[in-house]
């Protein structure tokens, strides 16, 4: 990561601030001297908690105030908050979002879907993606950006409904202590450390940060996650023209997996049975990780105006599990009380090696002042999954399932390469924001990316793609504090995409599978039409925007051949409003609603599908979170989360209902080092399904839970 340049708006002075200013003169104008004073311009970060400005990328070209796009951005301060942890954790209460499962051929880890699309592999670290299917961790995380809508231009591949970048924590000029301990319910015990040190004569900031995190799932019987990270990173040069930053992640997992409760064959929803049941094999199941990356970043100013960047970056990760899917086999083994739990295990390494060489800045031509970014990005990611393991299926009670009874076996597989997929991207983008005059902006963006994809082993198959994308927005500003804009956006699904995709995924899935290689990629495009507002001398971000996000070329199966052609289309209409910032000077809220009206218009086979709503959408969605100070030491808190009922499978038939979560908080300043904050999850205990693969399963969310953190900062 790099350590930029950052950009605060300016303030007027105030007359108290003018008149110290004004005191060295006090003895001019007691003479009666006519002294005319210069115009004096005080700058500063505007208080707004929850509020960011500016997008972490450069290809952010404008103040977000100014982005034609959706962006919603969850602050660090906001994370604390509300006691989330985890990429997951923040996305169960973020509207617009829903998430999936994994299992076998589509691994477990972090499944997203924005806008009514998937997104698992368009989750970026930094602005640079991160294919690995990963569980991500938010310890080292400063804020987390959800860009909604195609974006294949600002983040290539992909990015159907919108993408994610998780900017990290960087070295400061500064010199502080902070961290937290949280003791909680469920057996929580977890401990962070930040620490940032900055010596001046050599010009260097070094930053350490790093966790420890151990508990069980509140309301799961077995369950239980475990992990520890660092993630120190130094910087050299932060005060001159040239800075150097090398960072290295390291995180490491060991856990009890959880698929969650069966599927009903009879009712087509989640089996009523006790929350806790767990129908696996606590003295089998395992789910362990390891994450490292090590970037290396230059960054060199040659002027005010323009900075080159160039970010070098090795990233390793793995993933290697052993579970129980809970399934009914039948509608005759639901009815005696049994249920099914199938084997499934996974071994999977990736490495991927990046390097991004940004120019960006600003310049004035013909009369206009252009905000620029161009770049140039190659890649390349190895993805390999082995045949480590084989073992039962097993079959046990429904209502009172034994974790610890025997009958499985797992045997030691050939350890054979079952598949290796390497991807290899070429590409070069280039954004422009062009200021016509005060009130109107143009922003443009395009992007070249020479996509190919390949199966190295097994089958062999292989994919090329040659794909242009772009973005064109207009921007009227009537005051300085508004605006409203257009955009048209375009992005690009090339088959091989998603390589970790299961054949349980169908047609769609962006795998090499059948004759998938042989097509062009999916097209998708978006219209939106919005608003921003910064009220309340900018302390308050008000956005709505409404937007069709179209795909016309969907995979999908020929009802005559079998095979998969690009002859589906999809369909997104929604809207969406949100409100983050102070009201008052003790009052702040991060809140928003969004409605998707997300069909399958053309759904290929038989045609029996056509015109469903799409799978693991929700139609309505909203979040609302709000803190009250009460005084200079106590604040209370709390928050609301509801999510519309979603289908688990393409016919409709299977759902799960719609929940309302409520959460709370109460904080305590014990001095100007130290505070505490209790945080109450799920206050009402609601049993919540939050995600599904195929609609076989449905994963169980936790349940209430309580957990006390004491923060310090020295």
């Amino acid at each position: 990561m790099i350590v930029s340049k950052r950009r605060h708006r300016a303030f007027p002075v105030t007359p108290i601030a003018l008149a110290l200013t004004c005191a060295g003169t006090n003895t001019a104008l007691a003479q009666g001297a006519a002294t005319t004073l210069p115009p004096v311009e005080v700058t500063a970060p505007a208080p707004r908690p929850y509020v960011e400005e500016f997008g972490s990328s450069p290809k952010f070209t404008a103040p977000l105030l100014e982005t034609p796009k959706s962006v919603t951005i969850i602050t660090e301060e906001l994370m604390r908050e509300r006691g989330a942890t985890s990429l997951t954790e923040v996305l169960r209460t973020t509207p617009g979002v829903t998430l999936g499962a994994g299992e076998g051929g589509t691994p477990l880890g972090d499944r997203p879907f924005i806008r009514g699309f998937e997104a698992g592999t368009d989750i970026q670290i930094d602005g640079l993606r991160d294919l690995g299917r990963a569980s991500h961790e938010a310890f080292n995380v400063e804020s987390i950006e959800i860009v909604k809508g195609p974006g294949s231009a600002y983040s290539g591949t992909g990015s159907t409904g919108g993408s994610i970048n998780l900017a990290s924590k960087t070295a400061r000029k500064e010199d502080f202590t902070a961290g937290s301990v949280t003791l909680g319910t469920d057996k929580l015990r977890r401990t962070t450390v930040d620490v940032n040190r900055y010596f001046a004569e050599p010009d260097i900031a070094v930053r350490l940060n790093a966790m420890k995190h151990d508990a069980d799932v509140a309301g799961r019987d077995v369950a239980e996650v475990s992990r520890w990270g660092i993630a120190p990173t130094v910087t050299w040069g932060l005060s001159g023209p040239t800075r150097v930053t090398a960072s290295y992640y390291h995180l490491k997992t060991d856990d009890i997996p959880d698929q969650g409760h069966p599927v009903s064959l009879i009712t087509m929803k989640p089996a009523k049975v006790k929350r806790e049941n767990f129908y696996s094999h606590a003295d089998r199941d395992f789910r362990k990780t390891t994450a490292d990356i090590a970037t290396l970043g230059v960054e060199h100013d040659f002027s005010d105006a323009v900075t080159l960047r160039n970010t070098l970056r090795y990233a390793e990760t793995m993933q290697d599990y052993i579970m129980g899917r809970p399934v009914f086999r039948n509608v005759a083994q639901e009815q005696s009380g049994m249920v099914g739990n199938d084997f499934r295990s996974r071994y999977v390494e990736n490495r991927s090696f990046i390097n991004q060489t940004d120019l960006f800045g600003s310049f004035e031509l013909g009369g206009f002042k252009h905000s620029f970014a161009a770049g140039l990005e190659i890649s390349r990611e190895t993805i390999t999954n082995r045949n480590k393991y084989t073992g039962n299926n097993t079959n046990g009670s429904l209502h009172n399932p034994d974790p610890y009874a025997g009958g499985w076996t797992v045997g030691r597989g050939n350890g054979r390469v079952s598949s290796r997929f390497r991807t290899d991207v070429l590409a070069a983008y280039l954004f422009d924001t062009i200021a016509l005059n005060p009130q109107w902006d143009v922003n443009l963006g395009l992007r070249y990316d020479d996509y190919d994809v390949e199966n190295r082993v097994a089958s062999g198959a292989r994919s090329s793609s040659q794909m242009w994308n772009y973005q064109a927005g207009v921007v009227y500003k009537p005051v300085s504090y508004g605006s409203i804009y257009l955009t048209y956006a375009t992005s690009s699904n090339p088959s091989g995409e998603n390589t970790q995709s299961g054949g349980a995924d169908g047609a769609g899935a962006g795998n090499l599978n059948g004759n998938k290689s042989d097509l062009d990629p999916e097209k998708n495009r978006s219209w939106e039409l919005g608003t921003k507002w910064d009220l309340l001398d900018r302390r308050l971000s008000l956005t709505a925007a409404v937007f069709r996000i179209e795909k016309t070329n969907a995979r999908v199966t020929d009802p005559v051949s079998g095979d998969v052609v690009l002859a589906g289309d999809q369909r997104v209409n929604g809207f969406e409003i949100g409100a983050t910032g102070q009201i008052t000077d003790a009052w702040s809220i991060w809140a928003g609603y969004t409605y998707l009206d997300a069909k399958v218009v053309k759904a290929g086979g038989s045609g029996a599908n056509d015109g469903n709503r799409s799978k693991f959408v929700a139609p309505n969605s909203f979040t609302l979170w709000t803190t009250y100070a009460l005084n200079d030491r106590w604040t209370v808190g709390g928050g609301a989360n509801y999510m519309d009922k979603r289908y688990m499978n393409d016919a409709n038939t299977i759902s799960v209902d719609s929940y309302w979560r409520y959460d709370a908080m109460l904080g305590y300043k014990v001095s100007k080092n130290i505070d505490l904050r209790l945080n109450v999850l799920n206050v009402t205990d609601e049993t919540i399904y939050d995600a599904s693969h195929v609609g076989l399963f449905a994963n169980v969310a936790p349940g209430r839970s309580a957990e006390l953190t004491a923060n310090f900062r020295f």
